[in-house]
């Protein structure tokens, strides 16, 4: 099952469209995982015409519109792993050992907010990852996004593309 990864849209806010690498890579996925901060409606419109699956939630600048469609933490089976997408973590300091004392249930949380990629793995095997933002790099050098590959209960080929510069 090849998911792609993606939080921190910020449509209309940070960028009119989103790169066309992600628009493609919504073709090839199975499922869309979104951390939230979509901040416009017609972005999880898109991806909802779009993609043959999206799990989404609600960030901290999603407003109603967006609250009343999507949860705070969504979870899903794929690929014989359990998932879950959060928008917020808290603070990077602690981050795993919080992260695997609220979801204990889960493989792999795919978590928005801070735009700084992140791929770690807490005590007791609970896999972490953001995959930034592919419109607002804040202090990072690039916009990015991840994709991956969950089957039989493993996840592989994880990988966070960079996107070129907007011009």
């Amino acid at each position: 099952m090849r998911l792609l990864l993606t939080a921190d849209t910020h449509l209309p806010k940070r960028a009119k469209v989103l790169p066309d690498p992600l628009l493609a890579e919504i073709e090839r996925a199975d499922a869309v995982l979104h951390a939230g901060d979509w901040v416009d409606a017609a972005t999880l419109d898109l991806l909802e015409a779009r993609a043959r699956r999206v799990i989404g939630v609600y960030g901290n600048n999603d407003g109603p519109e967006l609250r009343a469609r999507l949860p705070e933490v969504a979870r899903a089976e794929l690929g014989g792993l359990r998932f879950g997408v959060v928008h917020e973590t808290g603070a990077a300091q602690g981050r795993e050992r919080r992260c695997a004392e609220r979801y204990p249930d889960l493989d792999v949380l795919v978590f928005g907010h801070s735009h700084i990629p992140w791929d770690r793995v807490a005590p007791g095997g609970l896999r972490l990852l953001n995959p930034g933002s592919p419109t607002d790099r804040r202090r990072q050098p690039y916009c990015t996004y991840m994709t991956a590959t969950a089957a039989d209960g493993q996840l592989s080929e994880v990988r966070l593309h960079r996107l070129p510069p907007r011009r």
